[in-house]
């Protein structure tokens, strides 16, 4: 099931997906880690199994972010991989309608749905529905660092007694016939880096591929991802490494890539406002010339995202959700910090979608004007 772009990368129109849209709008002491394979060639096809990427650069999973709206706009523009929000194993078996939500993507192809919990049983069953929906490869979360996860002993808790995630792993290779892969940290805080044992486990379980955010979970998102610490994880694996945290330009790409010897970079916040960031990068790491998109494309793109989270949503939820996103679009393409507060407020404060969508005509009218 290797997904066949139908379009060049960031290509992608406001006509083709939403004609409405308005143009202007450090290892264990028990591990023992050789070098197993050599740093990966920039040109190089990445492959999760059996399927093969389009490029080295995806988006990562983000609960709250990469929704369905969010996910399709970074595919249409040509991301090489989307994966969902992270899907709780126990909610989505006990048919809670948010959590069945998060998994809508089907045709975003390869379709990835990642999975989280903490016990076997339920994360086996979620990990076979989420195949009988047509999921394309299962990712297992051992990396959410929110305590609102890691109390219930899920996301990156589970870092704190490998024993019982391999159980998890476990339970989920042999419920499917997908690739399995695993996202996770350095490890629980800084005296316990084990993502390199968790990797060897991992791969002598069946999972396919690692991702791997270059912080602790007690770091949070504090400091600076450490790149060149995940190269532990990738001389422990023979199975493709992407590396995670702080990718927001191509120069990081090429750094994290250098340090880390991973195969691709996940770009988590660097897409914030820029749902065609790795489409962009993955381009630009394969030796294209791809350039930002222009001021109109950017417009098609936020009226379109607009207009998927009304639908997706419904009206009263889609204007309260669509707004982390405009403050982050403006973000994005305004450099001034007094105006970003203004569009901000503007946009963020609007209850009616005329007026949020007649705000950006306002705001792109004013951007196109000052790039001519």
């Amino acid at each position: 099931m290797i997904r066949t772009h139908q379009h060049h990368p960031l290509s992608m129109t406001a006509s083709s997906s939403n004609p409405s849209a308005t143009a202007l709008g450090k290892i264990d002491a028990e591990s023992s880690v050789q070098p197993q394979k050599p740093p990966a060639n920039p040109y190089s096809q990445v492959k999760i199994d059996h399927i093969a990427l389009t490029g080295r650069a995806v988006l990562a999973p983000m609960s709250g972010v990469t929704d369905y709206p969010f996910r399709k706009l970074a595919h249409q523009w040509g991301a090489p991989l989307v994966v969902s929000e992270m899907v709780a194993s126990k909610s989505l078996m006990q048919d809670h309608q948010d959590t069945q939500r998060r998994m809508i993507g089907e045709h975003l192809r390869p379709f990835v749905v990642q999975l989280a919990g903490r016990e076997a049983y339920w994360m086996g069953e979620a990990a076979r529905l989420s195949e009988q929906m047509g999921a394309d490869i299962i990712d297992i979360n051992m990396g959410c660092p929110a305590k609102q996860v890691t109390k219930g002993l899920s996301g990156s808790a589970l870092m704190q007694n490998l024993d019982h995630a391999l159980t998890l792993i476990e339970a989920v290779v042999a419920a499917v016939k997908l690739p399995v892969t695993l996202k996770m940290r350095l490890g629980w805080d800084k005296n316990s880096i084990n993502a390199p044992t968790l990797a060897q486990r991992a791969e002598a379980a069946g999972v396919a591929a690692f991702t791997v955010h270059g912080r602790t979970r007690q770091q949070f998102y504090k400091g600076k991802a450490n790149w060149s610490e995940v190269k532990a994880v990738c001389q422990a694996t023979n199975k493709s490494v992407f590396v995670n945290g702080d990718i927001k330009t191509l120069k990081d790409a090429k750094t994290a890539l250098a340090e880390s010897t991973a195969d691709a970079v996940m770009i988590g916040r660097g897409a914030y406002g820029a749902p065609w960031k790795p489409a962009l990068i993955a381009d630009q790491l394969a030796g294209g010339d791809t350039s930002s998109p222009t001021v109109t494309q950017m417009a098609e793109t936020i009226n379109t995202h607009y207009e998927l989270m009304l639908s997706h949503y419904g009206r009263e939820f889609g204007v309260k959700s669509a707004r982390k996103h405009l403050g982050w679009y403006v973000e994005t393409l305004e450099s001034c910090p007094t105006q970003q507060k203004v569009w901000r407020q503007k946009l963020c404060t609007a209850e009616a979608p005329q007026d949020v969508q007649n705000t950006l005509q306002e705001f792109f009218k004013i951007k196109a004007d000052n790039a001519q």
